[in-house]
């Protein structure tokens, strides 16, 4: 990945905005895509989309490549009487992983630090077999005096995220928060510059939704207004290639082999056969995984709606998600962008994709 891509990504990852509360990824977002887009709009919650216009013929097809702009996190929930605090998660939060995490509060006034709090393993009993609690059970020492003092310092409705950083580990690989799904979301941006710069003779759209940890929301807002012929989803995958991998769950996915092509549930097939010819074509490596009922992406809001947009979920393979310690292959989010434009170069006078019947 050259310099200016890697500072992009760095500046998403940089950026905490957990569901709900975007605006920080979406900003770096929008002026990215900018410099190359015909045309940036936003909506009334922050999804973004960026357009490039590359045909005014109006059976040229029209593609959407969307990543979602939010991560899991925290929101406060309550402040107690010694200064404590008590959180909600936001989206998917593992409770095993947060007790003893070092957060961080965004409140109007800056960042607030905290600890989620983690009793010692010498008051606990060695080699115990304790579960952790639930997050709405686990307290947040902000180092307040008391409920007063932590009440100058943070408000309830203050939402708060994993104090991590991006770490580079061998190779192209990387660790960090918030790769679910700043990956997407990048890679959704790339593939429209890549597309731009190839003068593909069609329409493409980049999208960067809100709120898909809470259940998809900011797709369905966007799938309202937006109708193209085509939509793929964006988003990390699991790994299958690392000893935390249950044995009893098939799958072939490994990191930095390329990006996934998802079959079955909404995955429409032509989708699936025409980014797979692209793949093929282009000489670029895609791993194949399977989805037998849904997707859990943007692709399962995007596919149902104005009567059926075919629709394709693309995976970044990832190890550990929903941890602070997410891992990605960078070769495989440049395999995926540069699949994308492949895609629409290769697709730009089809159409339509629906099934022959």
């Amino acid at each position: 990945m050259d310099e200016q891509r890697r500072e992009f990504l760095d500046r998403l990852l940089d950026a905490q905005s957990p569901a709900g509360f975007e605006t920080a990824a979406q900003r770096v977002w929008v002026e990215y895509v900018g410099e190359f887009a015909d045309d940036v709009q936003t909506d009334a919650y922050g999804n973004a989309v960026a357009t490039y216009e590359g045909s005014d013929d109006a059976d040229a097809t029209e593609f959407a490549f969307a990543g979602h702009a939010d991560e899991v996190g925290f929101i406060v929930a309550s402040i107690a009487d010694d200064g404590f605090l008590r959180v909600e998660p936001i989206g998917g939060v593992d409770g095993t992983v947060s007790e003893g995490t070092q957060i961080e509060v965004h409140t109007g006034d800056g960042v607030v630090n905290g600890v989620i709090g983690q009793t010692a393993v010498h008051l606990r009993g060695f080699g115990g077999d304790d579960e952790a609690a639930d997050v709405t059970e686990q307290h947040v020492d902000i180092g307040a005096e008391d409920g007063d003092h932590a009440c100058e310092l943070v408000s309830v409705g203050d939402p708060a995220t994993a104090a991590a950083g991006v770490h580079e580990l061998a190779g192209s690989r990387l660790a960090g928060r918030a790769l679910d799904n700043r990956a997407g979301s990048w890679v959704a941006a790339e593939s429209l510059r890549r597309a731009a710069e190839r003068d593909v003779d069609c329409t493409v759209h980049a999208v960067s939704t809100v709120q898909e940890e809470l259940g998809t929301k900011g797709a369905q807002m966007v799938a309202f207004d937006l109708e193209p012929d085509v939509f793929v989803a964006v988003d990390v995958t699991h790994a299958a290639d690392n000893p935390t991998y249950p044995a009893d769950r098939a799958s072939e996915v490994e990191l930095g082999e390329g990006p996934t092509v998802s079959r079955g549930a909404s995955n429409h097939p032509n989708v699936v056969r025409a980014v797979l010819d692209a793949g093929e074509t282009a000489e670029i490596d895609v791993q194949v995984e399977t989805d037998g009922i849904r997707t859990g992406t943007d692709a399962d809001a995007f596919f149902t709606a104005r009567g059926g947009i075919p629709t394709l979920t693309l995976g970044i393979p990832n190890r550990y998600m929903h941890t602070p310690a997410e891992v990605v292959d960078t070769d495989d989010m440049e395999g995926a962008a540069e699949l994308l434009a492949a895609f629409a170069e290769r697709e730009a006078a089809r159409g339509s994709f629906a099934v022959d019947l």
